[in-house]
């Protein structure tokens, strides 16, 4: 059995990240008012990005390290755009201007 770090769009327009061994069962529970307070406060909300982890410890470690990253960041992952995920890794200090402008 494998277990999943997830992201939610929130009707606010904010997200939602959480671990599950079950993303469906989860989503379901989200939607009903059933999962946490932030997104029963927030519903409807929509599943925008999952992935599978080996074990239930590297889901919640993930999930823990992407509820820290910036709204650029998080939209980025859904994106899938690694080298903006990258970019936006550098402290903002350190970044050289990229030839897109961000």
């Amino acid at each position: 059995m494998g277990f999943w770090v997830y992201m939610l769009k929130c009707r606010d327009g904010s997200y939602y990240t959480g671990h599950t061994d079950n993303v469906e069962a989860r989503l379901w529970q989200h939607q009903q008012g059933l999962g946490a307070d932030w997104t029963k406060r927030r519903r409807p909300v929509e599943l925008v990005w999952c992935e599978e982890m080996p074990t239930r410890d590297d889901a919640f470690a993930a999930e823990r390290m992407i509820k820290k990253w910036t709204v650029a960041k998080k939209e980025a992952l859904i994106a899938g755009d690694w080298p903006l995920i990258r970019y936006l890794a550098i402290p903002p200090h350190e970044r050289a201007t990229r030839a897109d402008g961000t």
